[in-house]
């Protein structure tokens, strides 16, 4: 790939780089010859386009005409709905909505994040690209040095960032479902391959499937989450150790790790040079409006995100939020701990219903299989209508599951209060 100037209006045509061309300058780019020819072309990157083809009308435009082909048959992501969509679809005031669906922090941020942000000055100013003051202050709650540490626009836009660095077109990537679903969206948008190695029965990982995947496909990367969404299992540190002796680059997710009682691997990346480790704001401190996720990424890798990453990806709104919450870890320590509690008494309540069959979680969301013949979609659909929010998903093998959020006591009470209603 390179860049082509051209400084004048002549008629163009683009042929062969001339080795023979005097080369001014230290670039680096391809050199190329120019000659007259009858036929104007323009020429834009990598791509010409004859003007007599587009001016004459000779060709139909349109649009999608532009787009890449694999995107075009791209399905789009399919997000939860926000409160003021909920609110005019339920016909119920946001905070009459029991919002049980996307695994949010009822509790929100500590109360510093709000003082901090009614007073911002200086918004006319671009944020800082480098997120200083905020890798500082992560590198003092982790225990990890800043220079290992980069922060984005929520953890969707690393895992992005990660496959544009990593992926070229029609590589492979290794997912294991059912688990979080941006892996394979941001793999379709940069056209990678997805090769699914279903997790056993009871979504642990089959380690030797994916060891024979690793081998006889040559994925570049595997996408792991733990604990995993949506059934809160956990990834010991032995399968994990199996995994990173193989010849692949493995993201390690921990969207929800402060809920497991599990140490961080983020130290793991100054000894693993195929280790990358993603945390998040969203669920630990209840910023998930404000989206500020961040990874620990071995040295040898960072160097080239910053290369790619978009100058200005964290807002100076998202930098000093998550500074303020850093700032309260007495705060952040007892919603943890009560999440943790409530999600625990979930647990023993769903557990009681005929119909339910929750599993054991290490996060702060229950999965639970629908059976005795109920479906668990119109579960979900029911429930909505009482104004409880649940997550239900499209995907084959969770058909007959939900998942619910452990919230505060009084949402699980209403919860459980509306299924003895229904059943």
């Amino acid at each position: 790939m390179g860049v082509i100037d051209i400084y004048n209006t002549v008629s163009l045509s683009l042929i062969k780089p001339n080795t023979n061309i005097r080369q001014f300058g230290n670039s680096q780019r391809p050199i190329y010859s120019i000659e007259g020819n009858p036929r104007r072309f323009i020429t834009m990157a990598s791509s010409t386009i004859p003007v007599g083809q587009v001016s004459k009308g000779k060709q139909q435009l349109t649009g999608d005409s532009f787009i890449r082909p694999h995107l075009r048959k791209l399905s789009p992501y399919q997000p939860i709905l926000p409160f003021e969509v909920l609110s005019a679809k339920l016909g119920r005031k946001p905070e009459d909505i029991i919002k049980l669906d996307a695994n949010e922090n009822p509790y929100g941020p500590p109360p510093e994040v709000l003082e901090a942000l009614g007073s911002l000055k200086f918004l006319y100013i671009y944020p800082d690209p480098e997120s200083r003051q905020l890798r500082t202050a992560l590198a003092e709650d982790s225990g990890l040095e800043s220079e290992y540490i980069l922060v984005g626009c929520g953890c969707d836009e690393l895992i992005d960032l990660i496959m544009r660095c990593v992926l070229d077109p029609g590589d492979k990537i290794v997912d294991c479902p059912p688990t979080f679903t941006m892996y394979e969206f941001d793999a379709g948008v940069n056209a990678a391959e997805v090769i699914n190695v279903p997790r056993n029965s009871d979504f642990s990982l089959n380690v030797e499937l994916i060891a024979d995947v690793v081998e006889q496909e040559k994925p570049k990367c595997i996408f792991l989450t733990s604990p995993n969404n949506p059934d809160g299992s956990i990834i010991s540190d032995e399968v994990l150790l199996k995994i990173l002796d193989m010849p692949i680059l493995v993201v390690l997710d921990e969207a929800y790790i402060e809920f497991s009682g599990i140490e961080s691997k983020m130290k793991w990346v100054k000894k693993y040079d195929n280790l990358i480790v993603l945390r998040t704001f969203s669920k630990r401190a209840g910023l998930a409006g404000i989206r500020v996720g961040y990874g620990a990424f071995p040295l040898s890798i960072i160097e080239y995100l910053w290369r790619a990453k978009q100058p200005y990806n964290v807002s100076v709104a998202g930098e000093v939020a998550a500074c303020s919450a850093l700032q309260n870890p007495t705060y952040l320590e007892e919603v943890k701990e009560a999440l943790v509690k409530e999600r625990d008494r979930l647990f023993k309540l769903l557990n009681e219903v005929l119909f339910l069959k929750p599993y054991p979680s290490y996060s702060n969301f229950i999965l639970c299989e629908v059976t005795s013949g109920v479906d668990a979609k119109k579960l979900k659909d029911d429930l909505a209508q009482m104004g409880v929010m649940v997550r239900h998903y499209n995907k084959k093998e969770l058909k007959g599951y939900i998942r619910v959020t452990a919230g505060k006591p009084e949402q699980t009470d209403i919860l459980m209060e509306c299924l003895k209603r229904l059943y």
